[in-house]
């Protein structure tokens, strides 16, 4: 696959980023990453190495905070820029592009992923199928009043493992939202899960 960035563009996008205002290693690889969708995260070893060379540059300064250090642009930095505004434009120019590349590439692993696990879903359903015939076979069938009493509790049992399932998801995927954005691939996945989930339950009242 080619390179998100082209050789140099990463440090000058570095210095447009702290443009807007100081930030440290993490926000600048969060900013990153939102610009690209969550398709791409760069590394601590692909930003902090290029921020110590903006640095010896003299286009960086740096300011220590406890445990943090904060990266702000210099006068320098900023003619640096401005001298660069063309070739900035190109680089986001590049960046859209290579944000659609990746999120074809991404659909593409998801499509293959989501066959394996359609087979898993669909073998699994059809083994409870199974295992729900043999049980249910007419020796051991139920009748009568006993039969709807022992339908209602089944009924309600399923209904208790949806809804089960449904509160323990939501939390998850709240509690990883308010730390991380929601990517292409988790949106999809939740997607085709529940979609082919859908299917197999629904397969599974046919008598």
């Amino acid at each position: 696959m080619p390179p998100v960035f082209a050789h140099g563009a990463l440090r000058l996008y570095l210095l447009a980023l702290l443009e807007t205002g100081p930030k440290h290693g993490y926000e600048l690889i969060k900013a990153l990453s939102d610009r690209f969708g969550g398709t791409y995260s760069p590394s601590a070893g692909t930003i902090y190495p290029r921020l110590g060379k903006l640095e010896e540059e003299g286009l960086v300064a740096t300011q220590t905070e406890g445990r943090r250090t904060n990266y702000s642009i210099t006068p320098a930095g900023l003619v640096e820029l401005d001298s660069r505004r063309d070739e900035l434009a190109g680089v986001e120019n590049d960046i859209s592009a290579s944000v659609r590349r990746l999120a074809d590439n991404l659909r593409q692993d998801i499509r293959i992923n989501m066959q394996g696990l359609r087979a898993d879903l669909a073998a699994t359903a059809e083994a409870a199928r199974s295992a729900a015939r043999t049980a249910g076979s007419p020796a051991g069938a139920a009748t009568g009043p006993h039969f709807s009493q022992e339908g209602d509790r089944r009924l309600r049992e399923a209904e208790m493992l949806v809804q089960a399932f449904r509160d323990d998801i939501r939390v998850e995927l709240r509690r990883h939202g308010s730390r991380h954005p929601v990517t292409p691939v988790t949106l999809e996945t939740v997607r085709t899960v529940l979609d082919q989930a859908r299917i197999s339950i629904r397969s599974s009242f046919e008598p």
